[in-house]
């Protein structure tokens, strides 16, 4: 007698919640035990019910045990699916496969997101309000059948059957070229700056790079490599223009201080080969030399300029002696070559008289 109730007391619940039992188990792969924990796991915070001592009943909590059991289930998948390969490897497939933007889409995938009660004027419903759910349903899996079954339902239904984990793994957007292609377009100067170069409490190298737009600070990025911070620093950085219509304003306000400099006349850079042929010309020029008549009206009222003769210098001073200057020859006057006449003929009549 007391089997038969305990039957009929299974089967009230799954008469009245059939629909959702049917449902669930197309996407769960088996019928609930606690049907009340799935059902809070599909209820969302906007609907504002609460329990009998005034607590909101959503699916908060739930969302957050479903976090944790996520990603102790996904890492113990990924650690064995991805033999031998790193850590930096392993954390990066993980996060991939329990990102909210994943988790959002396997939740439309299944039907998880046509299960979810919210208001209907709730601005929420989108794929953080689905990812949101997938969590708590996770967690509800957990409290209802346990650690083995959350094991199971990733494995068997959403790897086997809704995820290729290798093409999630692998795949790479490069954030860092989507930023480029945004600054080309709008002719915005992006840098890239190494900021730190450290270890992690397990000693593998982390670096952080940010992100520089016309000199303003962008976002920081931290990852296992160069290339892995600075994906992730343009990652935050786009993220940061979506959000931010502001910092967006200041770019384009900095780009134009920067274009009107550029703008304004410049002073022409000076000829090198000019420079260098001035630096080299250490010959000092000579006037040519001009016939000059000077009249001896002009020499005698003194109206001759005198022109200052530039004297050459020499680096050779130590080398220089008396013996290379000379005097010029100065004319004789009459009396002074007949004297000299008469001093030789009265010479030579002495010396015929001896």
């Amino acid at each position: 007698m007391w089997v038969n109730n305990i039957i009929d007391s299974i089967k009230l619940p799954f008469r009245k919640e059939k629909e959702l039992f049917s449902a669930l188990y197309n996407i769960l792969g088996f019928y609930p035990h606690h049907i009340e924990l799935y059902k809070q796991a599909l209820l969302h915070k906007s609907v504002g019910r609460k329990n009998e001592k005034g607590r909101p009943q959503n699916n908060e909590r739930l969302e957050f045990l479903g976090d944790a059991i996520l990603d102790a289930v996904v890492g113990d998948i990924v650690f064995r699916h991805f033999e031998g390969k790193r850590e930096g490897f392993l954390t990066n497939a993980r996060s991939k496969l329990v990102s909210r933007a994943t988790l959002g889409k396997l939740a439309q995938e299944m039907g998880v997101d046509q299960l979810i009660k919210y208001a209907g004027h709730s601005t929420s419903h989108n794929s953080y309000m689905n990812g949101n759910a997938f969590e708590a349903l996770v967690g509800a899996i957990y409290l209802d059948r346990g650690y083995d079954a959350c094991m199971r339902f990733m494995e068997k239904r959403i790897l086997a059957q809704v995820i290729n984990i290798d093409k999630v793994a692998y795949k790479e957007v490069n954030f860092k070229s989507k930023l480029l292609e945004w600054s080309q377009k709008n002719r915005v100067k992006l840098e890239y700056k190494g900021l730190e170069e450290g270890r992690d409490e397990k000693g593998s190298p982390v670096f952080t790079s940010q992100v520089f737009l016309e000199g303003l600070e962008g976002c920081k990025g931290t990852g296992y490599s160069k290339k892995e911070s600075q994906q992730q620093a343009s990652k935050e950085t786009l993220q940061l223009l979506r959000r931010e219509p502001q910092f967006i304003d200041s770019i384009f306000a900095a780009k134009a201080d920067r274009t009107k400099m550029e703008e304004e006349p410049v002073m022409a850079a000076p000829d090198i080969d000019k420079l260098q042929e001035e630096q080299q010309n250490f010959i000092i020029e000579r006037e040519p030399e001009v016939d000059r008549q000077i009249s001896d009206d002009s020499v005698a009222t003194n109206d001759v300029e005198s022109v200052a003769v530039p004297q050459q210098q020499t680096d050779f001073d130590d080398e220089m002696t008396l013996d290379d200057i000379t005097a010029t020859p100065r004319e004789k006057s009459r009396e002074e070559i007949i004297a000299e006449a008469e001093a030789a003929a009265f010479a030579e009549a002495e010396a015929s008289d001896s």
